[in-house]
């Protein structure tokens, strides 16, 4: 018995760290620029302004009710982007994506915030205003 919850408490402290790790990771991008990409979303970001990449895959189940909101707001706001990483895993690289849903605010060329996990429209609206 005492080996099963040693066990179980080994495999709860790595998924805790885990999450940890990941969120560190979040913060230490906040602030740095962007370094130039070969791809027609860089030519939008170095134009400057405030854009809002929203990182996804078509097999993420936290993406799929998050993703009609994106929708949404992209046709309020021109400068929100959808990047599916199942076909676009290069972006995902370069912005250092490790989990989706993944929203990165772009703010002329510096990372202002980065949101892992599902987001409600009004969070989201909120960025972009």
């Amino acid at each position: 018995m005492n080996n099963l919850m040693m066990i179980i408490l080994f495999v709860l402290g790595l998924f805790v760290l885990a999450q940890v790790y990941v969120r560190l990771s979040m913060l230490r991008k906040k602030g740095k620029k962007i370094e130039p990409f070969n791809n027609p979303l860089w030519k939008s970001i170095e134009q400057g302004g405030k854009h809002l990449l929203y990182f996804y895959t078509s097999s993420c189940s936290a993406c799929i009710p998050m993703t009609p909101r994106i929708e949404m707001l992209q046709k309020e706001f021109p400068n929100i982007h959808k990047i599916n990483l199942g076909t676009d895993m290069e972006i995902g690289r370069h912005f250092g994506v490790m989990g989706t849903p993944s929203v990165i605010f772009v703010e002329n060329g510096t990372i202002r915030d980065y949101l892992v996990g599902s987001r409600s429209e009004a969070a989201l609206k909120k960025l972009m205003l």
